[in-house]
C-alpha cells in the first residue's frame, strides 16, 4: 500500500512516504516558511520514493490541534491531491500521533504542544484510558490530572516546556516526565495510524472536513470584540 504522510501542525514539516519497498520520511524545521517549502518537499519525496502521486492509495495528516497556518496548509495540499487523483485523505489528531509511538510501553503520555498565552495543547492517556482528551489547557487544568501521575512518558515538540512548568509544582521524585532526547518522527507513525484506519475501514475526510482548532484565531477573536 502507498501511503503519503504529513505533520504540519507547528512550524517543523515532517513528511513519510511508504511503499511495498520503500520507506522515506524527512524533516523540515525552517521556522514559518511552510507555505514555500510545503509542496516542493511533497514532489520531492515522493520522487524519492520512486512514486507518482496518482500511484497513493492514501494520505494522512494531522488535523489538529496546532498551527493555523500549517493545518489549513497541509490540508489544503492533501485535498489538491485528492482532487486530482482520488486519493482519500485520513485525519488523525495531533496530540495522537506524537504520543502514538509510546502507547504501549506500558505508562501514561502526556502529549503537548504549546498554545501561547500560557496554555498547552494537551492530551494525557494511560494504555487505552484518556485522563485528558484533546483541549486547550491552563496549567492547573494539567495538575489535576498530573498529581495523580508517578511517572509518565513525554511527547510532543513543546514537552520540555510543559515539563518545566509542571515541575515548580512537585517536590523531588513526586512526578518524572520521561522524554526522548529525539522525538520520533511523527510522519511516520501517521503510516501506522492510516493503515491502522485503512483496516479498520474508517472513512476518510469528506470534502467539507477541514482542520480542528481548539481555539478561535487572533482574526476571529479581533472580528468578535469589534462586533461586541
Amino acid at each position: 500500500m502507498n501511503i503519503l504522510a504529513l505533520d504540519c501542525a507547528v512550524t517543523r514539516i515532517s513528511l513519510a512516504v511508504k511503499t511495498d519497498s520503500k520507506f522515506v520520511s524527512a524533516t523540515y524545521d525552517i521556522g514559518m516558511r511552510q507555505s514555500e517549502i510545503l509542496v516542493p518537499s511533497i514532489d520531492e519525496i515522493l520522487s524519492k520514493a520512486e512514486i507518482k502521486p496518482s500511484e497513493l492509495d492514501a494520505s494522512v495528516l494531522t488535523i489538529g490541534p496546532g498551527s493555523f497556518t500549517g493545518l489549513r496548509l497541509g490540508i489544503s495540499a492533501l485535498k489538491a491531491i485528492e482532487l486530482a487523483h482520488n486519493v482519500p485523505v485520513y485525519g488523525v489528531s495531533s496530540l495522537e500521533a506524537y504520543a502514538y509511538p509510546y502507547k504501549n510501553l506500558g505508562f501514561p503520555v502526556i502529549s503537548c504542544i504549546d498554545a501561547n498565552k500560557d496554555k498547552f495543547y494537551v492530551n494525557i492517556t494511560d494504555k487505552s484510558k484518556c485522563l485528558l482528551k484533546d483541549g486547550d489547557y491552563e496549567l492547573k487544568d494539567i495538575l489535576k490530572i498530573a498529581k495523580e501521575l508517578d511517572i509518565a512518558l513525554g511527547a510532543g515538540p513543546d514537552i520540555k516546556k510543559l515539563e518545566e512548568k509542571l515541575m515548580q509544582y512537585f517536590e523531588d521524585g513526586e512526578l518524572k516526565i520521561i522524554i526522548p532526547e529525539v522525538a520520533p518522527n511523527p510522519s511516520e507513525a501517521l503510516v501506522k495510524i492510516c493503515e491502522e484506519l485503512i483496516e479498520k475501514k474508517a472513512e476518510p475526510l469528506k470534502d467539507f472536513d477541514g482542520p480542528v482548532y481548539l481555539r478561535a484565531s487572533e482574526a476571529e477573536i479581533k472580528l468578535n470584540s469589534t462586533n461586541a
